[in-house]
């Protein structure tokens, strides 16, 4: 358990990233920020504020204007 939190501390997610990138892999579909704050308890624009930071990061995929997908990387990041 404490190599995954490391690994999270490393990556610099709080806890509203992982839960964005936990509702990403629940929805199973492209989002938008909203459809993400909904199944994730979280404000959309916070969602929205912080889609750039895990798109950076390579851990979710804007696949068009506004809406976004995680990566592989997101992927495994929600297993930790």
């Amino acid at each position: 358990m404490a190599c995954a939190a490391g690994a999270s501390r490393r990556r610099g997610l709080d806890e509203e990233d992982k839960a964005i990138l936990r509702a990403l892999k629940e929805l199973g579909k492209p989002a938008r920020p909203k459809e993400i704050a909904e199944k994730a308890g979280l404000n959309a624009r916070s969602v929205a504020a912080k889609m750039r930071k895990l798109v950076n990061l390579g851990l979710v995929e804007r696949v068009e204007e506004g809406v976004y997908k995680l990566t592989e990387e997101g992927e495994k990041a929600t297993e930790q």
